[in-house]
């Protein structure tokens, strides 16, 4: 994985083996994500599978978040194993002073994601502004999907440019 060019953000980095980039990997499909101090990964959630994470170096935390109301947050450092069930939002934020590093991990033969930001720009406008209560002059997002990694610059992708539904 080290060998593979990075996405990058100004605040982290990710790169994705699957099927797409190695073609053995049949069953197993992986990311590896570096979220610099103070950086968030954005909302997103697995349309395709469970996730588990390996973390391997820095410290984080995880909302996630499931129908109802239902959230749980949980505090992770180097050596810790975290686990979200299929199609569960969550979020994960480095609260430590060094560069977050872990490994995202499905039992799949690609990498989906969906983040908040994407699903709101795929969502009819008049739905997203009635289910949040939005004044009406509320701008719509845009139909590219803005990745953020990080907390700093977003990474824009347009939905042709998107693979499996995702590039993150």
């Amino acid at each position: 994985m080290l060998a593979q060019q990075p996405i990058k953000t100004k605040s982290g980095t990710v790169r994705i083996t699957d099927t797409s980039v190695f073609l053995s990997s049949k069953t197993i499909a992986a990311a590896l994500v570096e979220v610099e101090p103070g950086g968030l990964r954005e909302m997103d959630w697995h349309p395709n599978n469970n996730e588990w994470q390996y973390y391997l170096e820095g410290q984080a935390r995880m909302g996630v978040f499931a129908a109802s109301g239902q959230a749980r947050t949980f505090d992770y450092q180097a050596g810790d194993v975290g686990y979200v069930p299929f199609a569960t939002g969550l979020y994960i934020e480095n609260t430590g002073s060094t560069v977050l590093r872990f490994l995202e991990v499905f039992k799949s033969s690609y990498y989906a994601d969906v983040s908040l930001n994407q699903w709101l720009a795929l969502t009819p406008p008049e739905l997203v502004k009635a289910q949040l209560e939005l004044d009406p002059k509320t701008r719509r997002p845009s139909t590219r999907r803005s990745f953020r990694l990080c907390r700093d610059e977003p990474r824009t992708l347009r939905l042709k440019e998107l693979r499996k539904p995702s590039a993150i």
